[in-house]
């Protein structure tokens, strides 16, 4: 029984870090990482050089086959745009991006985190990056901000759980892969993702896209400063764009809600058109 109970403490313990955002194991003291390296190399080479035995007899085992090293010469975004002009449907772009391995968020990521609501809606939300809650239960914007967000549309009669066009949500991320520590999403990651944005809102074609923060601006329209964006209608892809506080921004900063109540009466209006 004793056992038992420490056992649950320590998993306990583990499932509070992770709920920080702790996500590596320091030591108490620090590593020499060259000599790590170095080490393992003589490793390898012992392991290469080492005869292999016939048969499988004696538990002897290979080492394994490392992946290979990404090919010099390719380019990521190149890729990333052939496959995604490639993909015939929404299920094909999913199925592309999870095959997509030049992007090094996909290693620590335990959901490719796609989309949620009604492909056929009017209105395509383009938010900034998978967190944590959205990591483990791969959709969306279900956090606390998922739940903000989710408030603050209902409140002009949208819904991602609607059952028509005319009231759906679609919402979707410009990265679909958690970074590290909620870190914000880098230029090169963003720039590999693009293409893929793209495609998904063509295969979406919505009437109206909601670029909620920073990221998505930036990615969209080439441009930060979501302060001075905000509210003021732009276009992506000849579909109008409205650029919007991230719900989250609007948790650490409640005073912000009367302008995103303004935005969300002018996306109204602008379906009602």
């Amino acid at each position: 029984m004793a056992d038992r109970d420490l056992h649950a403490e320590i998993l306990a313990a583990l499932e509070f870090q992770a709920a920080l955002g702790a996500d590596e194991a320091i030591l108490d003291a620090p590593a020499d990482r060259y000599a790590l390296a170095a080490a393992g190399a003589e490793q390898k080479k012992r392991e290469q050089a080492a005869p292999e035995p016939a048969g499988h007899g004696g538990g002897y085992a290979r080492p394994a086959v490392p992946a290979p090293a990404p090919q010099p010469g390719i380019d990521p975004i190149a890729e990333a745009r052939a496959l995604a002009r490639a993909a015939a449907s929404l299920d094909d772009l999913q199925a592309a991006l999870a095959g997509f391995e030049r992007c090094e968020l996909k290693m620590a990521a335990r959901s490719l985190v796609f989309s949620d609501g009604r492909p056929e809606a009017r209105v395509m939300i383009v938010g900034e990056a998978p967190g944590r809650d959205e990591d483990i239960r791969g959709r969306p914007f279900v956090g606390r901000a998922g739940q903000l967000l989710d408030r603050m549309f209902a409140a002009i009669g949208l819904s991602r759980d609607a059952p028509d066009a005319e009231t759906a949500l679609y919402i979707s991320n410009i990265l679909p892969w958690r970074p590290p520590q909620n870190r914000d999403p880098r230029p090169e990651e963003i720039a590999m993702m693009r293409p893929f944005v793209e495609r998904h809102i063509e295969l979406a074609a919505p009437d109206v896209l909601v670029l909620m923060g920073n990221i998505s601006c930036q990615a969209m329209l080439g441009r930060r400063g979501i302060t001075r964006l905000r509210g003021h209608w732009a276009e992506v892809q000849g579909r109008p764009a409205i650029p919007m506080f991230h719900p989250a921004y609007l948790l650490r900063n409640p005073v912000a809600k009367r302008e995103a109540w303004a935005d969300l009466l002018d996306i109204r209006k602008r379906l009602r058109r």
